[in-house]
């Protein structure tokens, strides 16, 4: 773990990326970055104290079928994803803090093409009863009316398969240890992601 400098943990929504990423960017003095924030995909749908549903969200949710949906977020990510490897190799070598990057555009097969040192990389998953339950409780899904529940039920969808998708793809390219079960708390999720990545001891490759 002492020669890893950027770790990179993927994985569906509501598994607990950023809580991790937050904690491990902490515990070893590294930079914590999020793939949300160098480009953004159409958000989550529902309302929050600050936020209303912009109409292309609403739009987005309420229109796509589910395919359309894991399709749109997948181009999306093959979009962002030179700036994905730009980021990486930045932080994988050099004499600054190291790189805890998180979030779901680090998607199997293009991080398992990764040519950078000093690189590991986890993805966290949550059964499905717990990431609907997170997803329902963050936006009030019982007090929403019945088109935004319409929406959050399409949101929660996609997240769903995402994950199914997700694990397929680190199935059939075999890469080592990629599954850190993200409801297990926080302190033994960072604990899991350390001693993952720590077995690798290198960019995992397919």
């Amino acid at each position: 773990m002492r020669d890893t400098r950027v770790i990179l943990i993927g994985g569906t929504s509501h598994t607990g990326k950023s809580t991790i990423a937050r904690v491990l960017a902490e515990r070893l003095g590294f930079s914590h970055a999020r793939t949300d924030l160098l480009a953004r995909h159409p958000g989550r749908p529902w309302r929050t104290p600050e936020r209303e549903v912009p109409a292309h969200v609403a739009e987005h949710y309420g229109t796509l079928p589910l395919d359309d949906l894991i399709g749109s977020v997948l181009a999306h990510y093959e979009r962002l994803w030179p700036r994905v490897e730009e980021t990486v190799a930045a932080h994988a070598v050099g004499d600054g803090p190291g790189l805890v990057l998180e979030g779901s555009a680090l998607w199997p097969p293009r991080v398992a093409g990764l040519a950078t040192p000093s690189t590991g990389a986890v993805w966290l998953t949550a059964p499905e009863d717990l990431l609907r339950h997170r997803v329902y409780t963050g936006s009030d899904h019982a007090g929403a009316a019945p088109e935004e529940q319409r929406l959050i039920d399409a949101f929660l969808a996609r997240t769903l398969r995402f994950q199914e998708l997700m694990r397929a793809e680190i199935d059939r390219l075999h890469l080592a240890e990629p599954y850190v079960d993200g409801s297990r708390g926080t302190e033994r999720t960072a604990d899991a992601v350390v001693a993952a990545v720590t077995a690798q001891g290198r960019a995992p490759t397919a």
